[in-house]
């Protein structure tokens, strides 16, 4: 259930905002990537899931072909003609819920957005900015749902998938892979979402937590990042480098035995971005496995192993990261790892609940005395994907 605040938060936003009510309210979860990490955009594996913290969207059609979108993390209004929506015609925060009509637009077979009606928008959220908890496509995914019903597109869940990764990647200039909309959209509570990137194909993963006693911590160190800038981008032009130097259609598709075999046709950059993505993918395939036959306390070797190789072969950590995943090792925690694309943003601890308490005082202590900022620590639960609350 959604918070009854956050409902109300955007309920009255948009009436503040367009003087109005709202026709309706939809959200859409951020989400955790338990394992899986820039596996996606190299048609890979991974395993998200919805959290339960949640954006919500309060939205009304308008007649004038008109879009205003709004938030309660600003005063500014954007207002844009929705048959004038083109890459790069935005910038900030309101590309992303533009992107999405546009990217609806797209994967509904028209063209141009021409003869849809506009919108309002008001979006509320508690979803970390910046922490690697995937906030964008929270907002798109959220927005997708609720314009496929406004609209009446009758688009299947795939559909607003590709729709909203349109958005995030051609419209707005992030190259991310489909794992955030797919984990905000596909995801069911008590499950992650075991997603393979290459065909899209999905199923759910119970994790069980409750019953053997574990809780996973979210330790956002409040080091921002942003997809859009330079670091990403450099590693997927990386990992396709390497996939072509290897003649394969994705890293997907190499072994870690090849990758070792033909370690000599690539730079040692690049070989290592590679055995970061080969060995990701089997860490997913192992984790998946472990979780079925025995459950969540046998995972944690795997969950600290990818936090090694995204700091030592994809170096996309940074210290604060880092120094979360030592301390809630050292506290007693089954295994720890950074989420999200790197560079900042959150880690994750998967811990006996009884622990969580000390382990909150041991990385505020340790962040304190490194000097860093101090960061936001709370627990997580596995949610159920987009839908319509009101």
């Amino acid at each position: 259930m959604t918070a009854p605040p956050l409902l109300d938060q955007a309920r009255d936003g948009f009436a503040s905002a367009f003087g109005y009510p709202p026709a309706g309210l939809w959200s859409a979860p951020g989400r955790v990537n338990l394992i899986g990490e820039h596996t996606d955009y190299n048609e890979g594996f991974v395993l998200p899931f919805a959290i339960d913290r949640r954006t919500v969207v309060a939205l009304a059609l308008r007649d004038d072909g008109l879009v205003r979108v709004s938030s309660s993390l600003g005063d500014e209004t954007v207002s844009v003609p929705l048959a004038g929506a083109s890459p790069g015609s935005l910038q900030g925060w309101s590309a992303y819920p533009v992107g999405v009509a546009w990217g609806l637009d797209r994967v509904g077979g028209r063209a141009g957005l021409g003869g849809l009606p506009g919108f309002d928008a008001h979006f509320a959220s508690d979803v970390p900015l910046g922490a690697g908890l995937s906030s964008s496509a929270a907002i798109e995914s959220a927005l997708a749902v609720a314009l496929n019903e406004a609209w009446q597109l009758g688009l299947d869940r795939g559909l607003l998938v590709a729709a909203a990764h349109l958005a995030e990647n051609d419209f707005v200039g992030a190259p991310t892979g489909i794992l955030d909309q797919s984990a905000a959209l596909l995801s069911r509570a008590g499950a992650a979402l075991f997603l393979d990137c290459r065909d899209g194909s999905s199923s759910p993963v119970e994790l069980r937590l409750d019953d053997f006693g574990l809780a996973i911590m979210v330790i956002d160190t409040k080091v921002k990042h942003e997809h859009v800038s330079g670091g990403y981008a450099a590693r997927r032009a990386s990992c396709e480098k390497a996939a072509r130097s290897l003649g394969v259609p994705a890293l997907r598709d190499v072994s870690l035995p090849e990758l070792i075999a033909a370690r000599g046709t690539l730079d040692e950059e690049d070989f290592r971005r590679a055995r970061h993505v080969v060995t990701e993918d089997q860490r997913v395939l192992d984790t998946v496995q472990a979780l079925r036959a025995t459950g969540p306390e046998a995972i944690g070797g795997l969950l600290a192993a990818s936090h090694e190789s995204m700091r030592d072969d994809f170096e996309i950590s940074t210290p604060e990261l880092d120094l979360a995943v030592r301390v809630s090792m050292d506290e007693g925690a089954l295994g720890a790892r950074m989420t999200g694309g790197g560079f900042g943003g959150s880690a994750i601890a998967l811990t006996p609940a009884a622990l969580i308490p000390s382990l909150r005082a041991a990385i505020s202590a340790a962040f304190s005395a490194h000097g860093y900022l101090a960061p936001d620590l709370f627990t997580v639960r596995p949610s159920q994907g987009a839908r319509r609350d009101s």
